[in-house]
C-alpha cells in the first residue's frame, strides 16, 4: 500500500490525478488531497505520505516552502513537482529538497503514470532496506551478549591472545585502549560485606539477566557486560584514558548506586557493586580481582578500588610495566622478549639508584626466583630443594654490577629455555614412544584412540603434535608403516597373499589389495612379480 497526498489549488488537476492514479494502481493506493499550501503542510503531518504530487502555486504558503516544511518531519516522502512555469530557481531548489520528477502542466498521463513507478520502485527498496537494518539489528541483539561475554569469560580466565583482544575489539567497535571492571553481586540481604543466599540469588540474577544487562548500559554506555556466573556479572567499561580524573571516579560511583537502587526496585533483590581501576586491555583481570576485592572491604552497596587500600602502590617512577613484561614473556617461553624486559630493567635500577647496590642485588634475586615459580608451575623446570645453593653467595659476592647484570638476564633465560624444552621434551618422548609402539604392533587392529591411551594423552592433542612431528597424520602414518612391511614380505618370502594380508594388520585380503595399489600404484601381486 502507497499513501499518496496531491497538492493543487485547481479541482480539476485533483480529479485528474486521482482517476489516472485509480484506473492504473487500482487499491494499492489510498489518496488524499489539499488545495493550499498551509492544509497540505497539516494533512502531511497526519496522513505521512510515502508520496507528494506537489503544485509550485498555491494560495498562501507555496509549494516549494510547503515541501521545506514536510520535509522536516517526514525525510522518507518522494515528492513529484507540477508546475506551469519552468523556472530555473524553482527547479534547483526541487533538486535541493530532493524531488524526484519535475513535470510541466499541461500534465501527460504517460509521464504521471512513469513518474509514480519511478516513485512507487524508490519507496520499495526504502522499505527492503530498512526491513534488512531492522532484521540485523534483530540478529545482533542476539548475537552480541554472546561476544560480549565471550570477550569477559576469556578476560577472567585469561584464556586469550593478542589477537583475540584486537578481534573483540573489532566485532565490538572498542576503540579505547583502556577499561576497567566492575562486578554486580546479588543476594537476598546485605549483612555487612557480603550477600546472603548467593547460591539461590544466581537463579534470580539469571531470571532479572536482561533488566541487568538494561541498567548497566543506560548507566554504562558501551560497557560490555558478561552472562551471569553464580550471583554474580562482570562487566568491562572501556575509556581512553589509563586513568580516572576525581570527578569521573565520583560520577562512576553516582551512577553506580543509581544502577543498584534501579535494580534493587525491579527484582525485590538486594545489589552490591564493585569497582576496580583503569587497565589496559591485556591487563584487565586484575581491575576486576580489584572490584572484588573492594566489596570485601567496606559495606557500602558501592565500592571503587581507588577509594581503598587494596593494592600495592609503588613509589617514584618505578617501572611497574617492565616488571609485568618480564614475567608475561617468561611464562610465555618468549626468551628474546624476557631478556630485552630483564635488560631495561637492570639498566632502570643502576641509573636511578646506583648507590643501592643491596636492593639491587635482592630485587635480581627475588625476580630470578620468582621467574623459576613460573617455570614450575609451567612444568618447565624439575624442582630440586638444593639446585639454587650457589645463588645467594654469587649475588651477595659479585661487586660488578655488569656481572650481575649478566648473571640476571641469564637466569631469566634459562627459565624460558627450561619452559620451551621441557613442552617440546615430552611431546618427542610421546612421539617416540607412539612410534615404537606402532613398530612392534603394527599387525594388530590398533586405532588413534588405543595409541592415545597407551601415551596417556588426548586423543586430539595427540593426533595434533603427531601431525606436527612425523608431517602425516596417524592413520597416513599407520598405512605408510604397513605398507613397506608388506613390500618386504612380498619381495622376502613365499607367505601366501593372505597371510601377508594378516601379518600387516588387515582382516580384508580385497581391502588391503585395494589399499596396498592406491599407496603403491600395483597391486601385491603385480609387485611381487616385478621384484
Amino acid at each position: 500500500m502507497y499513501k499518496i497526498m496531491l497538492a493543487d489549488d485547481e479541482g480539476i488537476v485533483i480529479d485528474s490525478l486521482k482517476f489516472i492514479i485509480e484506473k492504473e494502481f487500482g487499491d494499492v493506493c489510498q489518496i488524499e488531497y489539499a488545495k493550499t499550501g498551509r492544509s497540505v503542510i497539516e494533512l502531511a503531518e497526519n496522513f505521512r505520505p510515502d508520496i507528494a504530487i506537489m503544485d509550485i502555486q498555491m494560495p498562501g504558503i507555496n509549494g516549494i516552502q510547503a515541501m521545506q516544511e514536510i520535509r522536516e518531519s517526514n525525510s522518507h516522502v518522494v515528492f513529484i513537482v507540477m508546475s506551469a512555469y519552468d523556472k530555473f530557481d524553482y527547479a534547483k531548489e526541487a533538486i535541493r529538497l530532493g524531488v524526484l520528477e519535475y513535470i510541466m502542466k499541461p500534465m501527460e498521463r504517460n509521464k504521471i503514470v512513469a513518474a509514480l513507478r519511478k516513485a512507487m520502485e524508490q519507496i520499495d527498496r526504502e522499505r527492503a532496506k530498512r526491513s534488512n537494518d531492522l532484521l540485523i539489528r534483530e540478529k545482533l541483539e542476539t548475537v552480541v551478549p554472546i561476544i560480549e561475554s565471550g570477550l569477559i569469560y576469556d578476560i577472567l580466565l585469561q584464556e586469550h591472545f593478542t589477537e583475540d583482544i584486537d578481534s573483540y575489539r573489532t566485532l565490538l567497535g572498542i576503540e579505547e585502549h583502556y577499561a576497567y571492571m566492575a562486578v554486580v553481586v546479588c543476594g537476598d540481604a546485605q549483612e555487612g560485606n557480603h550477600m546472603t543466599n548467593a547460591v539461590g540469588s544466581s537463579v534470580r540474577i539469571q531470571q532479572y539477566s536482561q533488566h541487568i544487562r538494561e541498567a548497566l548500559k543506560e548507566g554504562f554506555p558501551g560497557c560490555i557486560v558478561g552472562t551471569a556466573m553464580a550471583n554474580k556479572v562482570a562487566v568491562m567499561v572501556p575509556v581512553g584514558e589509563g586513568c580516572l580524573a576525581y570527578n569521573q571516579r565520583i560520577e562512576i560511583i553516582d551512577k553506580s548506586r543509581e544502577i543498584a537502587r534501579k535494580l534493587r526496585k525491579k527484582t525485590d533483590g538486594s545489589f552490591r557493586i564493585g569497582i576496580g581501576a583503569v587497565k589496559g586491555l591485556g591487563e584487565v583481570r586484575e581491575s576486576y580481582q580489584e572490584a572484588l576485592a573492594a566489596l570485601v572491604k567496606t559495606t557500602g552497596s558501592v565500592a571503587h578500588a581507588d577509594d581503598l587500600p587494596i593494592r600495592c602502590e609503588y613509589g617514584g617512577n618505578y617501572p611497574i610495566h617492565l616488571e609485568k613484561l618480564i614475567f608475561q614473556k617468561v611464562e610465555n617461553g618468549e626468551m628474546d622478549q624476557a631478556m630485552g624486559a630483564a635488560e631495561d630493567f637492570f639498566h632502570w635500577m643502576v641509573e636511578n639508584y646506583p648507590d643501592s647496590v643491596m636492593d639491587i642485588r635482592l630485587k635480581v634475586l627475588e625476580f630470578v626466583l620468582w621467574a623459576e615459580h613460573f617455570a614450575y608451575e609451567n612444568g618447565g623446570m624439575t624442582y630440586e630443594f638444593n639446585s639454587r645453593k650457589d645463588y645467594l653467595p654469587t649475588v651477595m659476592n659479585t661487586e660488578d654490577m655488569k656481572e650481575l647484570e649478566r648473571w640476571f638476564v641469564l637466569k631469566i633465560s634459562e627459565v624460558c629455555q627450561n619452559i620451551l624444552r621441557k613442552g617440546a621434551e615430552k611431546s618427542s618422548s610421546v612421539i617416540e614412544t607412539a612410534r615404537e609402539y606402532l613398530q612392534t604392533n603394527y599387525s594388530r587392529d590398533i586405532s588413534l584412540d588405543d595409541v592415545s591411551r597407551m601415551v596417556n594423552i588426548s586423543p586430539y592433542y595427540f593426533s595434533k603434535i603427531f601431525k606436527e612431528d612425523t608431517g602425516e597424520g596417524f592413520v597416513e602414518y599407520l598405512t605408510g608403516l604397513r605398507m613397506d612391511k608388506a613390500k618386504e614380505l612380498l619381495t622376502t618370502t613365499e607367505y601366501s597373499m593372505k597371510e601377508i594380508c594378516s601379518r600387516v594388520g588387515y582382516a580384508d585380503p580385497n581391502y588391503f589389495s585395494r589399499t596396498f595399489k592406491k599407496n603403491v600404484g600395483v597391486t601385491p601381486t603385480e609387485y611381487k612379480e616385478g621384484k
